[in-house]
């Protein structure tokens, strides 16, 4: 299966690598293919790292002004020309979609799939990893949204909220049925 994940590409806390390597191993042990952003830096180069030493596949999706931070031994990659075309070949090419912590364009890659979703233009689905609760506040607002009418679908529709890889990857087996 493919599985688009959406991450930092910073250098980050132990507290952040050590759960993205863990669920990485996961992906690349269930022989998963991983499209993500293509950077070999930060969190993006421990998932890639993760996965490709677990026996796993890379399809990378950079984008043309940071193709110099691109995965040189990806199995593929990608150069779209500027980031909406980027979202839109990592969305096209995978099964379903992993959150896992990042700053504003993984939050800017979140909410373009779940406002498809809620418009009813992608099923694929979507789990939220928040790891160390750093999506707690999210969670918190999102429902608040559906509460106050703000979502025409439930917000269980749009999103799974995982505290572990394990959970994240269990989730996706049960709904897209991937093994």
């Amino acid at each position: 299966m493919n599985i688009c994940v959406f991450l930092s590409a910073a250098d980050l806390d132990e507290r952040y690598t050590r759960p993205a390597r863990e669920f990485a191993e996961l992906l690349g042990k269930g022989g998963h293919t991983l499209v993500w952003g293509g950077s070999d830096v930060g969190l993006m180069k421990v998932v890639a790292d993760g996965v490709e030493a677990a026996g796993g596949r890379l399809v990378g999706i950079s984008v043309e002004f940071l193709h110099t931070k691109a995965r040189a031994s990806a199995d593929e990659m990608v150069i779209a020309k500027d980031l909406a075309e980027r979202k839109a070949l990592l969305l096209g090419r995978s099964d379903a979609v992993v959150i896992m912590v990042g700053g504003t364009g993984t939050l800017d890659e979140a909410t373009e799939i779940l406002e498809l979703k809620k418009h009813g233009l992608t099923d694929k689905p979507v789990v939220l990893l928040n790891t160390d609760g750093f999506y707690d506040g999210l969670k918190q607002q999102f429902q608040r949204m559906e509460d106050e009418g703000f979502l025409p679908v439930p917000l269980t529709d749009l999103v799974f909220f995982a505290e572990d890889g394990v959970g994240a990857l269990a989730f996706l087996e049960e709904t897209a049925g991937i093994r």
